[in-house]
């Protein structure tokens, strides 16, 4: 008894030390990133956390801490910021909220008076000493919040915001405009680009930097150049001055040492016709390095020349570190909707794999010059298939087998950039949403391992004449079919269709979404008086009157796209053969795959042993020092998952409320590491929407 009360005091000091190691071990030191500050972990993007308490041996433990409810219908994709332990997210109509980190408790609410219709998927954050500030679009609009009360800061533009309609050098009233991805902050600058229609007239894509304190603006760079801007060349003689988009809506890194700004692009509009924008159209589709403090351009690679498939870059570059020769090289990585990754030294572009221009078939539209060659890397190889065959089709059952037989054989299949024709389907593979999207992939900077996670959908295309009339079908053939399709049918879920809806929407719920956009749609502030109204009578009632001379005439092209078709069998699945979805793991030191395994299922097919068919998925994945993957991002089974990062292995997952088409952030309060994810859902029609985070952790010790 003796010998055990004199050795007992040695025994808690043991037992603090090696809980003292223990904690070091885990946290490696106070610098240690708990927080996840910016959108995408940090301003180099790599959906990395140093946070191993959640890991390979306790995951299966994981349960919910906690749920906040917006109380909102309509989708998220929104991935909160966590600072200081509270928590910054954005609700389906693009109300802004602090929540305490820990406990999921309200803290404050922001509602800007208007009603958001457009996907919002982050936030950005800015302190200086005591000045600490939140910078988050509405719509048109960047609002400059007080961390602590969330009241727009004055002094910031007029009344707390900057309108990013202004400072186009067009009419600004005119402008369709919305900031769906956050802006980077360097220093004391916010860069921001923007989502702009497809359909002309629209804004060129400036990409712009305004000062954080005033909200005035520094910067702009032109991605359509302007009489004597490097590219100008690429372009005919002042098509700046009616041309638009080429702008940047996925989202960019920063390389905070160096001071570059990586800025990818989408297409110019019209996106599907260029005669218009003969040439190459620099800086569309391109990845550009700009230098942060001026907007100067340093390097660029251009992804598709004068692109006439939307084959935007779709989501924000990746800044890591991987080995070549034993050396350490600083790169930035880009993803595809063909479903390539390109990979360049960051101070200089040079490509860290080499980069090969295959030849391509000319356009048979007339006054249409589609560029003769286009660049692909030749590693890694591609994670989405790139030639649809008829040994590919679905063999779902042997009637819808036949029925995409027939449909196949009435189209052109030969992978990668065959410019549409008039009369004939061309199939787009992987589809206009990819290979990857917005969701943005994760690297791991010990191994230098990308995980991306990629759609494998076919989908139709064709171009049809335009008649030349001015009526309202004239104007919704120039402005709404590209999407909608001449027939109104859509592309549901993500384009729904327009038949019948009189009978769901009233004359003014028409007009106002017309005006403001919804979901992926833009507004079209350019349409007022009578071309309104006989649009809103034609979509609700079929007629189509002519137009007098009031209102601003449009920019009709030529040739029209037939809309946007997915190649779904009649009973609404993919009209091929899976895999519909994949999860990728690539070393992009060696370029060579380490595992790839199918995302997602249909419930009702798992139902029938047809199971891991993989689906479309929406929103990117997080991979933590845990030795873990965490993605939710599957539209239809509303599964949240953990891989092991090494393998592939599923070691985890849960149903959700709605689908998680958002990526996720994953921060640590008072020594307990929690997940959160923004479950939404609205990618499936048999589906509600909603709007609840869901942070997860494991129990209480």
């Amino acid at each position: 008894m003796m010998l055990a009360m004199k050795t007992f005091p040695c025994f808690l000091v043991v037992c603090a030390l090696l809980c003292s190691a223990a904690a070091r071990s885990q946290n490696k030191d106070a610098s240690v990133r708990r927080d996840w500050p910016a959108w995408g972990g940090g301003p180099e993007n790599m959906h990395y956390s140093p946070l191993a308490q959640i890991n390979r041996s306790n995951v299966k433990k994981l349960a919910t801490a906690w749920t906040f409810d917006t109380a909102e219908q309509g989708g998220l994709q929104t991935s909160p910021l966590i600072v200081d332990d509270v928590l910054y997210g954005i609700t389906p109509t693009q109300k802004i909220f602090a929540l305490d980190a820990a406990t999921g408790k309200l803290l404050w609410k922001f509602d800007s008076g208007i009603n958001g219709t457009q996907p919002d998927r982050g936030l950005a954050y800015w302190s200086s000493g005591k000045d600490k500030r939140i910078l988050v679009g509405v719509m048109n609009f960047v609002y400059a919040l007080d961390t602590a009360t969330g009241k727009p800061i004055p002094a910031f533009g007029q009344d707390g915001r900057i309108d990013l309609r202004r400072d186009l050098g067009r009419d600004a009233e005119k402008q369709s405009i919305a900031l769906t991805s956050p802006g980077v902050v360097y220093k004391d600058l916010i860069i921001v680009g923007g989502r702009n229609p497809e359909t002309l007239p629209a804004p060129p894509g400036d990409v712009r930097a305004y000062d954080v304190r005033s909200g005035k603006l520094r910067w702009a760079f032109h991605t359509i150049p302007h009489d004597g801007e490097f590219g100008r060349d690429t372009w005919p003689a002042g098509a700046w001055k009616t041309s638009g988009a080429a702008n940047n809506w996925a989202g960019m890194a920063v390389d905070q040492q160096r001071g570059i700004a990586f800025v990818p692009t989408g297409s110019a509009a019209f996106d599907f016709y260029g005669a218009d924008r003969i040439g190459d159209d620099l800086f569309a589709n391109s990845l550009i390095a700009l230098n942060s403090e001026t907007g100067e351009r340093i390097w660029h690679f251009q992804g598709v020349k004068h692109d006439l498939w939307d084959r935007d870059f779709p989501s924000a570059p990746v800044l890591f570190t991987l080995k070549r020769d034993g050396k350490d090289v600083d790169a930035v990585a880009q993803t595809t909707k063909q479903g390539f990754v390109y990979v360049f030294e960051r101070a200089t572009g040079k490509p860290l794999f080499p980069i090969e221009y295959h030849k391509y078939p000319a356009s048979t539209i007339p006054a249409e010059i589609a560029a003769s060659e286009q660049p692909l890397p030749t590693k890694p190889a591609p994670y989405a298939r790139q030639l649809l065959t008829e040994e590919m089709l679905t063999n779902r059952t042997p009637e819808v087998h036949q029925w995409a037989v027939e449909q196949f054989r009435k189209s052109r299949s030969e992978g990668q950039f065959v410019p549409f024709s008039v009369g004939k389907d061309t199939v787009i593979f992987p589809g206009f949403d990819g290979g990857a999207e917005w969701g943005g992939p994760a690297i791991d900077p010990e191994t230098a391992m990308i995980y991306i996670n990629s759609n494998e959908m076919a989908w139709m295309a064709g171009l049809a004449e335009n008649t030349g009339s001015s009526g309202a079908k004239a104007t919704y053939m120039s402005q709404c079919s590209v999407c909608h399709g001449d027939k109104m049918a859509g592309s549901p879920p993500a384009i729904p269709s327009l038949i019948g809806i009189a009978g769901r929407l009233a004359p003014d719920q028409i007009t106002a979404t017309i005006k403001s956009g919804k979901g992926r749609m833009p507004g079209f502030p350019n349409l007022s008086g009578e071309q309104l109204l006989t649009l809103v009578d034609f979509l609700a009632n079929g007629e189509s009157k002519e137009l007098s001379s009031i209102g601003p005439e449009l920019l009709g092209m030529k040739y029209r796209f037939l809309g946007y078709r997915r190649f779904l069998d009649p009973d609404g699945y993919p009209a091929i053969a899976p895999p519909w979805g994949t999860l990728n793991a690539i070393n992009l030191s060696t370029g060579e795959y380490a595992w790839r395994i199918n995302l997602g299922e249909f419930p009702e097919l798992a139902a029938q042993g047809m199971k891991n068919t993989g689906t479309e998925n929406y929103g990117g994945p997080i991979v933590t020092a845990g030795g873990l993957l965490f993605i939710g991002a599957t539209s239809f089974d509303k599964k949240f998952r953990a891989f092991d990062k090494s393998t592939g292995e599923l070691l985890w997952e849960t149903a959700l409320p709605f689908a998680g088409n958002a990526t996720p952030a994953t921060y640590e309060v008072n020594g307990r590491q929690y997940v959160v994810i923004a479950a939404g859902g609205g990618k499936d029609l048999k589906s509600a929407s909603g709007g609840v985070y869901v942070a997860f952790a494991l129990p209480k010790q």
